[in-house]
């Protein structure tokens, strides 16, 4: 039994011994802890490093200033200025090409118009004017006119004026050919809105091309091994493709707004075509009438 004593009372000893050299000596040894945590770590003072602070029972991780400034760097907003200098030469003729977009769309919105091809008051005027056969008063009325249904019937009486003798379908083809002309007119004016919407894509497409070969070109050159080639890659690219975006965007508006002012030029072509229908019938009543007072005449006189 002693032996097994003196065996429990060395255990019960060292154990004592280790709980004492695990636990805190003093609150002076904690504070002394605290004060060893709060202070940064090895290397983490450093420029670029995190620091680790006691903040309480929390250990907190500051972030430096220099990745705070490069975080804040990339999430600023890409000012519109900057992006359109990264897609190089090539913004310039782009830029040209959207001025003339904008023009072109502000002058067919003033002009083509129903007003242009006829108005109320004239068409009142020329059925007054024919029926009376005043045809030298409704002459000088469509000089003074702009509208295209002027045009058809200055030329359509100029004709039948200067050539008593013609027939009446001689005068019809004579409306008809300047009708046509004048429609013809009407539908090459929206045109120009078609040419800017396909040759703007061409254009930004050029500029890609352009951008990529010169990022190609820096990455053989020997200011490529300074940094990733991928990402001077990537960067090269991401500039080349403005100008295909910017292209884009300036066709897609060009040819948007040419659909709109094909269909109005289209509605303002039926519209003339009825109108030059109804002047050429009254036209043919009147020279009917004529042509058989002529007729009546001649037979009388026999």
């Amino acid at each position: 039994m002693k032996p097994a004593a003196l065996l429990l009372a060395a255990l019960f000893h060292a154990s004592v011994l280790y709980g004492q050299q695990t636990a805190p000596a003093s609150p002076a040894a904690g504070r002394a802890v605290e004060r060893t945590a709060g202070a940064p770590a090895s290397g983490a003072g450093q420029k670029g490093q995190p620091a680790a602070v006691m903040q309480g029972d929390r250990l907190v991780v500051r972030q430096p200033a220099a990745a705070k400034d490069s975080h804040e760097a990339a999430m600023d907003p890409v000012k519109l200025w900057t992006l359109i200098e990264s897609g190089g030469w090539v913004m310039i003729p782009l830029a040209v090409l959207s001025v003339l977009t904008g023009m072109l769309v502000l002058v067919y919105l003033f002009t083509l118009r129903r007003g242009a091809i006829l108005s109320v008051h004239y068409m009142n005027t020329a059925d007054v004017l024919l029926k009376k056969r005043d045809y030298l008063g409704l002459l000088a009325i469509s000089n003074r006119h702009g509208e295209a249904i002027a045009r058809v019937v200055q030329r359509t009486l100029d004709f039948a004026t200067k050539n008593p003798n013609a027939t009446l379908e001689t005068i019809r083809e004579i409306a008809e050919t300047e009708g046509q002309s004048q429609a013809a007119a009407l539908q090459h004016k929206p045109v120009y809105l078609a040419d800017i919407g396909m040759l703007a894509p061409m254009v930004g497409l050029l500029g890609t091309v352009v951008g990529i070969i010169h990022s190609f070109g820096v990455l053989g050159s020997t200011q490529a091994g300074s940094g990733s080639r991928d990402l001077l890659l990537a960067g090269g690219v991401s500039e080349a493709l403005v100008a295909t975006a910017s292209g884009l965007v300036i066709g897609i508006i060009a040819m948007s707004f040419y659909a709109v002012f094909r269909n109005r030029v289209q509605r303002m072509i039926s519209d003339l075509e009825v109108a030059s229908a109804h002047i050429v019938a009254l036209i043919g009543i009147n020279y009917n009438k004529r042509r058989e007072a002529a007729r009546t005449g001649t037979d009388d006189t026999f």
